[in-house]
């Protein structure tokens, strides 16, 4: 194991010694690509991507985990265009993520640093129209960013081959070989070359993954951040003391104007509870938005839309949006509900302080909830203080 820090203040720990490569140009990138990467707004790798792209491109298969917002997204994407040969139209690189916005998100990243290279990437997801897909591979394609459940079915209807796979990207790695997808992601899999390369993404990887990624994955070189370097530097964390669940209405209502002053997000447990807050803010004549998994794609797409562009400025949320999301201006995160799992509370609140920004995260406390609380303090060796009177001085 080779450790150090760095100048990000993580330690990495590698399962072998690993080049830490300062600039990208020293990654020996194609020319169209580094332009792309500069024209992005790039101008060094960050931590993780000094340590993660060179053994991708190397074709080793990868496990990065490092905390949200360090530009893990940009590891995978640079490693499928330095691979893909754009003269041919066939499905070189495939990205699976949990989520459709994720799956949105990669393919933007993608097209972005690919701007120079005529490089086609689609996005393969539930909710558009099967048709589009369907004209999208006869078309041609080189780079597949999608949601297990449609890119499975393009595959079983034969509109997607999977013949010229090089690489397979698993994004939100733990929550892709969680319940709900595990099957799916094996069968699409199955249907991949044998030499295809794997890379595997997520901020945590709990046990269970790790031991799962035996496998699929040979002799995999990981960069790993040890786990009490997960709390981000740079956020703030509080609690509000709330005896019952109902003084938690109030306490966002006093709340609201520190809200607007930036954007935030408010993360519920469930869906219904995303909507019976919406409804209660609106009643009060507070503006709010909110986004779930039952909405309609078109609707969801609309929502985010408005809360990228700054129109709308509170988003009322359940876990789907806890991860990877990167809207630059979210710089407070309230959590209405504290969340069900340890893991979910480095997702929600890494939507704040992106990569070196400020931010500020609130959690909503019952008496009953102190001990996840504590829980959670003690497994990420954070410290949650009660929050001050003058938050709103700290955004």
């Amino acid at each position: 194991m080779s450790k150090g820090p760095n100048d990000e203040g993580l330690i990495f720990e590698t399962s072998e010694d690993v080049e830490v490569l300062p600039t990208f140009d020293a990654l020996g990138l194609k020319e169209d690509l580094l332009r792309g990467v500069y024209a992005y707004g790039f101008e060094r790798p960050s931590a993780v991507q000094q340590r993660a792209i060179l053994p991708i491109l190397k074709g080793r298969d990868v496990i990065v985990q490092s905390q949200s917002g360090t530009g893990k997204t940009c590891v995978f994407c640079l490693g499928a265009l330095q691979s893909v040969d754009t003269s041919s139209r066939e499905p070189q690189a495939l990205f699976l993520s949990p989520t459709r916005e994720l799956a949105e998100q990669s393919q933007k990243v993608c097209l972005a640093l690919g701007d120079y290279l005529n490089v086609q990437v689609h996005v393969c997801i539930g909710g558009k129209r099967v048709s589009d897909d369907i004209h999208t591979f006869e078309a041609g394609v080189q780079i597949v960013s999608g949601t297990p459940g449609r890119v499975f079915h393009m595959i079983q209807q034969r509109h997607f081959s999977t013949r010229h796979i090089k690489m397979l990207v698993l994004d939100e790695a733990d929550e892709m070989l969680n319940r709900g997808f595990k099957e799916q992601v094996y069968d699409i899999y199955r249907y991949l070359p044998p030499s295809t390369q794997v890379v595997l993404v997520s901020a945590t990887m709990p046990h269970e993954v790790l031991e799962m990624t035996h496998k699929f994955m040979n002799n995999p070189f990981r960069v790993l951040v040890k786990r009490d370097e997960l709390t981000l530097e740079g956020i703030k964390q509080f609690f509000v003391a709330v005896e019952r669940e109902q003084w938690k209405f109030d306490t966002l209502c006093d709340l609201y104007d520190t809200l607007t002053i930036t954007q935030a997000v408010i993360f519920c447990n469930t869906k219904q509870k995303v909507d019976w807050l919406t409804q209660k803010m609106r009643d009060a004549n507070f503006t709010v938005a909110s986004i779930h998994g039952d909405m309609p794609q078109k609707e969801r797409d609309a929502i985010m839309q408005q809360f990228r562009s700054g129109s709308s400025r509170v988003l009322i949320s359940t876990d789907l949006w806890g991860r990877g999301l990167d809207v630059q201006q979210v710089s407070l995160v309230i959590c209405y509900d504290l969340p069900n799992n340890r893991e979910l509370y480095i997702h929600r609140i890494g939507r704040s302080g992106r990569f070196g920004r400020k931010g500020v995260a609130i959690n909503f406390v019952k008496n009953d909830d102190i001990r996840i609380l504590r829980d959670i303090e003690q497994f990420y060796s954070t410290q949650i203080d009660e929050m001050p009177m003058n938050v709103a001085d700290l955004i």
